[in-house]
């Protein structure tokens, strides 16, 4: 008979974008960041196309490395601090409507038996844990940026949390916890987290994009859907996609034209 004491400890882990949030958290941030002039309209503006592509076509290695490269030039010099306390705004008014209530309803169920369940996601560690703390989750594992006297150096610490690298850190975090594998669980939406999802017992696909879709059919893996699609299938997720990308692009238009309209009224004043 297996005791309490003798019983195997069990995680979860969980990949974070179109998973447990709806898009790209990073997106989201990007943003709330904007709207508190950390960016220029031609960053959000990359950030809005980028986020177009990762909904409808899923994630691509190259995107990944465009967004880190990007991202970390960006962010150099910034306050971690600062990062921080936006990152908890941006999750009061963005990110906490676009939780999927199906995914929640699951780490929920997976804390009521003891497990422990864990963010893993290829974002920043502080935004990882913020969403992490958010849902009630026991942590997160993330992407690592350097920083020195409280401030970002624009370089890593470690390698982009992508791929098979959140295989290699969910195996560390394991054996670090004593979590016993073939019993755990992970879930995740593109052929990006697939190391990840074969490393447990217990790998389920939530929301996935067509290849994961495919590829968990042929594992013979369970996939969770709690994305809103309508009869026509793909066709509102394309649309709801597209809105998203031309209220970024009418957003940062107007932003354009007001700052023109600026510089012209100024010109003439003085003369």
């Amino acid at each position: 008979m297996t005791t309490k004491e003798s019983a195997p400890r069990i995680a979860a882990f969980f990949d974070v974008d179109n998973t447990v949030i709806r898009g790209a958290s990073a997106f989201h941030i990007a943003r709330g960041l904007w709207q508190r002039d950390y960016f220029t309209a031609r960053d959000i503006l990359k950030f809005g196309v980028e986020q177009a592509q990762y909904v409808l076509f899923g994630e691509s290695q190259e995107q990944m490395t465009r967004l880190r490269e990007h991202g970390l030039g960006i962010i150099k010099g910034w306050s971690v601090a600062e990062m921080t306390a936006v990152g908890e705004e941006v999750y009061d008014e963005l990110l906490e409507s676009r939780v999927y209530p199906g995914t929640k309803e699951i780490i929920d169920e997976h804390l009521a038996q003891g497990h422990e369940v864990w963010l893993v996601t290829a974002s920043p560690i502080e935004i990882g844990r913020m969403i992490s703390r958010r849902i009630g989750a026991t942590g997160a594992l993330g992407t690592v940026a350097e920083h020195k006297d409280g401030h970002y150096t624009g370089r890593l610490e470690g390698d982009f949390l992508h791929g098979p690298r959140k295989a290699v850190e969910v195996t560390a975090l394991a054996e670090r916890r004593g979590l016993s594998l073939p019993d755990c669980y992970a879930y995740g939406d593109s052929l990006n987290d697939t190391p990840m999802l074969e490393t447990v017992g217990h790998p389920c696909a939530i929301n996935p994009d067509p290849k994961m879709r495919k590829q968990a059919l042929a594992k013979g893996w369970p996939i969770r859907e709690f994305r809103k699609r309508r009869k026509s299938g793909r066709r509102g997720v394309v649309k709801s996609s597209v809105t998203g990308a031309a209220w970024v692009t009418i957003q940062v238009s107007r932003g354009i034209k007001a700052a023109a309209r600026g510089v012209w009224r100024r010109l003439f004043s003085r003369g």
